[in-house]
C-alpha cells in the first residue's frame, strides 16, 4: 500500500486554518471525512478477516474515540454525539489530505487494536500528535 509523501494538497481544501477547532467543526470535511472514515476501517475489519469486507462506523464509536483522544475540549460545550463523529472524521481526513498520517498507516492502527474504540482513538492521537498549525 504505498503511498507517496509528494501527494500534492487538493485545491479544495482550505489552507487556513488556525486550530484544531477549526478542521474539528468543518462539516464539509466531515462529509469526506466520513467516506474516508468507512474505507479506512473496511480496509482494516478486511485485512482483518482475510477477505474483502465493507463496514460503516458508528457515530458512538468516533464520539468515545474523540474524547479518549482528548480533542472533545476543542469542541463547543454542548454537541451531539453526531457532532463529535462528524469532528472525528474531519480531523481524520484532513490529516491525510495534508500528508501528516498515511493511509496504510491509518489501516494498520486500526487492524492492531483490541476494539473499534481503541483504535480510533490511538488514531486520533498520532493524528493530534502530527498537525502543525
Amino acid at each position: 500500500m504505498g503511498e507517496s509523501d509528494n501527494r500534492k494538497r487538493p485545491s479544495f481544501l482550505k489552507n487556513n486554518y488556525k486550530c484544531f477547532r477549526e478542521v474539528l467543526l468543518d462539516y464539509k470535511l466531515a462529509a469526506l471525512g466520513d467516506a474516508y472514515v468507512n474505507f479506512v476501517y473496511s480496509l482494516a475489519i478486511s485485512e482483518r478477516r482475510g477477505q474483502p469486507s465493507g463496514a460503516k462506523v458508528s457515530d458512538h464509536i468516533l464520539a468515545e474515540a474523540l474524547k479518549k483522544a482528548c480533542l472533545r475540549e476543542h469542541m463547543p460545550k454542548r454537541v451531539s454525539s453526531h457532532v463529535l463523529a462528524d469532528a472525528a472524521e474531519a480531523i481524520t481526513v484532513y490529516a491525510w489530505l495534508r500528508n501528516f498520517i498515511k493511509l496504510d498507516e491509518c489501516v494498520k492502527i486500526l487492524q492492531e487494536a483490541e476494539n473499534s474504540v481503541e483504535g480510533f482513538s490511538r488514531l486520533l492521537l498520532t493524528i493530534k500528535d502530527r498537525i502543525k498549525f
